[in-house]
């Protein structure tokens, strides 16, 4: 389960890494400071978040990593359910074998033509469980894709949730750059927008 759980967050994570470096035209000629100008004094217009931060509290990424584990819980069930079924036909098949092995090593069988059609059936038996094997296989790749396909869905939804927002919020070009803390070697004060975008992200999908 927990490797499954970091799987679906490094995913997430990828992708908001190449997502926070977004470059904004400024207007030099701006009418007004914005709030977030004024608030930021002398700084540089440079904003950071924290997309650790962000995974761990916005509730999309959180409704995302819940659908994903759900649906590898789900997965899991249906393909334990199909192979412990198979199992018990494979040794039930064994069974068969070595009852046929000792009758045939016995002479139990009355004639030639009965050991030849009891020998017949099993191996019919043998390619139906190869045959179940292989759809087993089938299945659990089918799964895997579906689950993967899940993810990158999931994951694009966040992608646009989180740059539409970052959008907004620079669309006065107030910032010049956002900035994934990922990229900086140490965290300057006064930068981070971190709690401002998770509020503003968990608001928008409150909606």
């Amino acid at each position: 389960m927990n490797k499954i759980s970091i799987i679906v967050e490094s995913v997430l994570a990828a992708g908001i890494v190449a997502l926070f470096i977004l470059f904004f035209t400024v207007n030099p000629w701006a009418k007004k400071p914005t709030q977030e100008v004024e608030a930021l004094g002398d700084l540089m217009p440079i904003a950071v978040v924290n997309t650790d931060s962000i995974l761990k509290h916005y509730t999309l990424a959180i409704e995302a990593s819940d659908k994903l584990m759900a649906q590898y819980e789900e997965s899991m069930v249906k393909l334990d359910t199909k192979a412990k079924a198979l199992q018990k036909e494979a040794e039930t098949f064994q069974r068969d074998v070595l009852d046929f092995q000792r009758k045939l090593e016995a002479n139990a069988f009355l004639s030639r033509e009965r050991a030849e059609s009891e020998q017949n059936k099993l191996q019919k038996k043998e390619q139906q469980l190869m045959a179940k094997q292989q759809d087993l296989e089938n299945l659990r790749q089918k799964l895997s894709n579906d689950f993967m396909a899940q993810q990158a869905e999931l994951t694009q939804q966040l992608q646009d949730s989180v740059q539409a927002y970052l959008r907004e919020f620079n669309a006065d070009g107030h910032v010049h750059l956002i900035l994934n803390d990922a990229v900086l070697m140490n965290k300057v004060a006064g930068y981070d927008i971190t709690d401002e975008v998770i509020e503003a992200l968990n608001a928008r999908n409150a909606k």
